[in-house]
């Protein structure tokens, strides 16, 4: 295939970033997106031209590292990462826009790289869970209902790519703090910090200039893992019932 890529080019931080067109041939539709990346890197390195710089690591679905919106859309068009998006999925003679997460707190690094540091402090603020010290227990010592099973492993899934974020019109980061919340609270080991953590989470948060959320659902469809959007209504719910218990 050969495609023509317009891609966001930002030096630091500090200085204005703009789309910069390269033309790229012989691309396989067998290509992982980055692996077309990776391809258009050795051309500009051959021709004496800096590359493009973006995140990866696994490349395999699993670190949440990639980040790229691909015509406007977080990940692409593909409900993937974009490590897992291959260029079949794109046709011939077309023309692919490349930017990075759009968020006030997911600053630009350098070109298509944001710092998202931001999800780690909101995971920090978490702390930790309360576990007993000694011998290894039983498997079946804590036994854990299989709803609330499949509800804890259903939202640790999530990789906090951050698509969630960059998908949604208001910038929040309502659906990835839920995630983190939700796989925790429900189990018997996150329930003695079970109140503290989705107070200082929320509020963390809200710290880091997320936006807030309107349940737009965008998030929800742009998230790789399909981390539901009823997630957002269960943290709200513990965050209110955390609120009253203070209170009191």
């Amino acid at each position: 295939m050969k495609l023509t890529l317009r891609v966001w080019r930002q030096q630091n931080p500090e200085t204005p970033g703009a789309m910069a067109t390269y033309e790229v041939d012989n691309i396989s539709a067998d290509m992982s997106f980055l692996e077309m990346l990776d391809t258009l890197n050795e051309e500009l390195t051959l021709a004496g031209d800096e590359p493009v710089a973006f995140d990866h690591d696994c490349r395999e679905g699993i670190c949440g590292a990639c980040s790229l919106v691909i015509n406007g859309d977080a990940h692409g068009p593909e409900r993937t990462t974009t490590c897992q998006l291959h260029m079949r999925s794109f046709a011939d003679g077309d023309t692919i826009d490349i930017e990075p997460w759009r968020a006030s707190a997911f600053p630009v690094i350098k070109d298509l790289v944001v710092d998202r540091s931001s999800f780690d402090r909101i995971i920090q603020s978490g702390g930790y869970i309360s576990a007993a010290t000694g011998t290894a227990p039983d498997a079946h010592a804590t036994p854990v209902p299989k709803p609330d099973a499949d509800f804890a492993f259903e939202h640790a899934e999530c990789i906090g790519c951050g698509a969630c974020v960059a998908a949604c019109p208001n910038g929040s980061a309502m659906l990835f703090t839920s995630a983190k919340v939700n796989h925790l609270n429900v189990l018997p080991q996150g329930a003695p910090e079970r109140e503290t953590r989705v107070l200082d989470m929320v509020a963390q948060m809200d710290e880091e200039g997320f936006g807030g959320c309107t349940l737009t659902g965008e998030c929800a469809t742009a998230c790789p893992k399909g981390i539901p959007l009823p997630s957002i209504a269960a943290m709200n719910k513990e965050w209110l019932r955390a609120t009253r218990k203070v209170r009191r």
